[in-house]
């Protein structure tokens, strides 16, 4: 039978499946940015916040089965159906077939690389702090491919294209997702 997880529940699987400290950030901040929109939408903070929180879980262990190995793990623990898929599905065009289709999935999406390239962006501050970086900041990063060249920018245009966003209007809303949790994601810096 499925059971709605908790978030305890959420990172203690997180943590199990993830021993690296920057997945683990990763997943932080992708909850705490799923916990914003959610917030701001009206929508289910915890919800959200555990499915952005366990979005990259298999990641670590089995990389080149990412998303597949989330839904066997998630099925095994009985985890609701509408969980799984929107985890499984911002992995779509790359790991997985499973398009995007609820704003919740969407936002996912959108943001799972753009954390990436935001917190890569603070780490070449002085500041070492989120609290003061700006989207002019993120956007001159944006251009230069070769830096966190690992946060893919097709993906993230189209996710903020999906949320009718400009990629300009997803990272301002981001980044304060991630500044209200800096803390917790390890951002705040010398601030």
């Amino acid at each position: 039978m499925e059971k709605q997880p908790s978030r305890s529940e959420a990172f203690a699987l997180l943590c199990e499946y993830n021993k690296q400290e920057s997945l683990i950030r990763h997943g932080l901040a992708v909850e705490a940015v799923m916990r914003y929109f959610a917030g701001k939408s009206g929508e289910d903070i915890e919800k959200w916040g555990v499915i952005g929180l366990c979005h990259d879980l298999d990641y670590e262990q089995f990389a080149n089965q990412h998303c597949t190995m989330t839904r066997k793990i998630l099925e095994g623990q009985n985890w609701p159906e509408d969980y799984i898929r929107a985890i499984v599905s911002h992995g779509w065009g790359i790991c997985s077939d499973t398009e995007p289709i609820h704003y919740l999935e969407k936002v996912l999406f959108a943001i799972d690389e753009l954390t990436g390239l935001i917190t890569a962006s603070v780490y070449v501050r002085p500041s070492k702090s989120i609290l003061d970086l700006t989207t002019k900041s993120v956007m001159k990063k944006w251009n230069t491919r070769s830096f966190a060249a690992g946060a893919n920018r097709e993906v993230i245009s189209k996710g903020a294209e999906m949320l009718v966003m400009s990629v300009e209007e997803l990272i301002d809303e981001t980044i304060l997702a991630m500044q209200n949790g800096a803390d917790m994601i390890g951002l705040k810096g010398n601030l």
